[in-house]
């Protein structure tokens, strides 16, 4: 194994990429750039029964959003190829036989029924069924019958390829986040490494690809950490020098305990996938399709179990790249917060290019058949990018630029409503339309004229103008909007009020 940097993510297309699963990935891809090192992408297939049509497209779509691009992989190719663990047969093959050569594996012949039968028994002295070094001889397998009787059986093709777990043997494995790690052999499995259709395990094929890729650090979430123990002792039947291992923390439910679920989204309301999934049964959408940026998402994700040591929040990918390092990796979960990732967005739109801006917000308006006049979009963009949180709701944030309140916030109404509210609308309409000049300057300066004439509260007057503007009290600046609706569309909203309330 060379000492250059190589790390992977390996997922197994058996459904959309989760946001955890994008975590993941990213941790590789930050920690090989900031290293000069290479980041892969290694499809892990081999159990054909779980795979689902369209998952590796998704995954491999989802990393693209992201600007996680790959040195190498299924897609890109490279020196370490293939990259698709069902496309590796022959490589596992070699490697199970050198496996049981050296005594590391052995055949079981054992049928499914009679595995059964020992779990039921165990079940009913309460006790758990464990198929290792503390009763393998009474099984049948080539440990326990003649060699002769292990090439007949064999040459049946009817079998599985188990580990030969170590008797009686305190396992110690180091975690780059943990420390040490020990595990007692006894608790241990003798797991199948080879399954009896003749292809290998995620367990086998897992660690014989990233000893054939060079694979210098394996960066995985903490669900994995139960298997380190026997990856480890797979790495030292083989004689083969180590990788480094770093278990993710857990990202955390918003609330109470446990980690981030699919069910956590569809109860609370927010995306749990990068983008969009579409399957035969439903379309979930994504982040993407939720009005995220993609600097967004991996801003966000990466402060997921990554601290700076800095007060510092907002990060583009390459400054993370520049900026991520494993000692600042935290150990312990991180909480997943919705409302937090909707800043996180908030604050990279700020910084987003106004033509992308213009050409989002031009979209949504012909998808919802908007008239509109295309050299007042960059206006109206400057005017409501400092309240835009997603882009999805660039329509629902500038529709009072397109056309009059339909209805107004009742709350907002009897806020600023009274006796003599008809009088006062009469009275703004009656100056709006003796100011010639129709700015944002003037229309302010003839509103405040009126407030001090009429000794009148300026929140009051200045409320219910913006009511019959924008039908709330929120939007962006007052004097601006009616200065790009112009004179006669703002007048006529004032009038639409007044005939509401009189």
């Amino acid at each position: 194994m060379s000492n250059k940097v190589r790390v992977r993510f390996a997922p197994s297309p058996t459904g959309p990429l989760h946001i955890g699963g994008l975590r993941t990935a990213l941790f590789n891809y930050l920690f090989a750039k900031k290293n000069n090192g290479d980041f892969l992408v290694r499809i892990e297939d081999t159990d054909q029964a779980r795979y689902v049509e369209g998952s590796e497209k998704h995954i491999l779509d989802s990393l693209s959003w992201c600007g996680i691009s790959p040195d190498e992989g299924p897609l890109k190719g490279g020196a370490y190829g293939p990259y698709r663990q069902s496309e590796r047969g022959s490589v596992y093959k070699k490697y199970v036989g050198e496996l049981i050569s050296i005594k590391g594996a052995y055949y079981a012949f054992d049928t499914k029924e009679e595995l059964e039968k020992q779990r039921k028994d165990c079940e009913k002295t309460g006790s758990t069924f464990i198929y290792n070094a503390s009763n393998r001889m009474g099984f049948k397998n080539s440990l326990s019958i003649s060699e002769e009787e292990t090439k007949r059986l064999v040459k049946k093709g009817n079998y599985v390829v188990r580990f030969k777990t170590p008797e009686k043997t305190k396992i110690t494995c180091y975690d780059v986040l943990r420390g040490k790690v020990e595990v007692d052999s006894l608790v241990m499995d003798d797991k199948v490494l080879y399954k009896n259709d003749g292809t290998p395990t995620y367990h086998f094929a897992n660690v014989i690809d990233d000893y054939k890729m060079n694979i210098s650090h394996v960066i995985r979430g903490e669900e994995w950490l139960p298997s380190l123990a026997l990856h480890w002792l797979l790495y030292e039947a083989f004689q083969w020098k180590k990788p480094k291992f770093i278990h993710l923390p857990l990202i955390l439910k918003p609330t109470g305990k446990g980690k981030l679920s699919k069910r956590d989204g569809d109860k609370i309301g927010f995306p749990v996938f990068p983008i969009k999934w579409e399957s035969q049964k439903d379309v979930i959408v994504g982040y993407k399709e939720a009005g995220f940026l993609p600097e967004a998402t991996i801003n966000f994700l990466a402060l997921l179990g990554w601290n700076p040591g800095t007060e510092k929040e907002i990060f583009s990918l390459k400054q993370l790249e520049q900026e991520f390092s494993l000692k600042k990796l935290n150990n312990s979960g991180a909480r997943f917060d919705p409302e937090k990732n909707i800043w996180f967005n908030q604050q990279h739109i700020q910084g987003l290019k106004e033509n992308v801006l213009i050409e989002a917000l031009e979209d949504q308006l012909i998808k919802n058949r908007v008239l509109f006049d295309k050299t007042k979009l960059p206006f109206i963009v400057r005017l409501i990018r400092p309240r835009l949180d997603l882009l999805t709701n660039m329509f629902h944030v500038s529709s009072y630029f397109f056309t009059p309140p339909k209805k107004y916030n009742k709350k907002s109404l009897k806020k600023v409503s009274g006796e003599k509210t008809l009088d006062i609308l009469n009275e703004i309409i009656t100056r709006l339309e003796g100011c010639e000049v129709f700015r944002s300057k003037e229309i302010k300066n003839f509103l405040e004229k009126y407030i001090d004439d009429s000794g009148l509260g300026f929140g009051k007057v200045l409320g219910l103008v913006r009511l019959a503007i924008v039908g709330e009290l929120s939007g962006a600046d007052l004097f601006e909007t009616m200065e790009l609706l112009e004179k006669n569309p703002s007048i006529k909203r004032l009038q639409a009020l007044a005939s509401f309330v009189a």
